[in-house]
């Protein structure tokens, strides 16, 4: 099984190729130039592949002959960073490879989730902040999910919960949509949420 994960280097990144590391998966990683330095406990066991993750020539080169695409969509600066990772995933992963995105629990595909008043807030009040600071556009990750929901390929988008650091708690329980019951406690290490992208490359279950 070969691999290609999009944001190695972040945190979420770092776990994800571990994790596919354990499994002997073959391990393609593209993170930004400046940040390879923080792969460096994986030299010899990973090819890592330097460029902006919205840069197509990057994304075509590191997709190639991939069974499983893994992509952190991050909605950084205000030019599309998001639906430019996405669409070159889409456009050139090969046909029938699986392909998981993470992304917030704000993205909704059907309107049944259910949302707390103090999600709402939270993404009402930064939205338009982050927006006019040009440090994120949440709507960059709306279009690139329309885009993914859109696609004739086996995707599965990933929607987290607030992130922590810690031991590992075992594979998270998860639901279709926000409001569930089983996801009151609203919290996932980090840790498990990397398994959960990985398991979820041989989960058909979730296509």
């Amino acid at each position: 099984m070969k691999v290609c994960i999009i944001g190695a280097s972040g945190k979420l990144g770092q776990y994800m190729v571990q994790h596919a590391l354990d499994r002997g998966y073959e391990v393609v990683g593209v993170c930004r130039e400046h940040s390879v330095e923080k792969l460096d406990r994986f030299n010899g066991r990973i090819t890592v592949i330097p460029g902006a993750t919205d840069d197509r020539e990057v994304i075509k080169r590191a997709v190639a002959e991939c069974d499983g695409v893994l992509t952190v969509l991050v909605p950084r600066g205000v030019h599309g960073y998001s639906t430019g990772t996405a669409q070159a995933v889409l456009d050139y992963a090969r046909p029938g490879a699986r392909l998981v995105f993470s992304c917030g629990w704000h993205i909704s595909r059907d309107g049944q989730d259910v949302y707390s008043r103090k999600l709402k807030a939270i993404v009402n009040v930064f939205g338009p902040l982050a927006r006019l600071a040009r440090f994120a556009d949440l709507d960059d990750q709306v279009e690139a999910c329309r885009r993914i929901f859109a696609s004739n390929t086996r995707w599965t988008v990933v929607r987290g919960s607030d992130l922590e650091e810690g031991e590992s708690q075992g594979l998270p329980v998860w639901s279709r949509h926000v409001g569930d019951p089983v996801l009151d406690s609203n919290v996932t290490r980090r840790v498990d949420f990397a398994l959960f992208m990985v398991a979820a490359i041989e989960n058909d279950e979730l296509v």
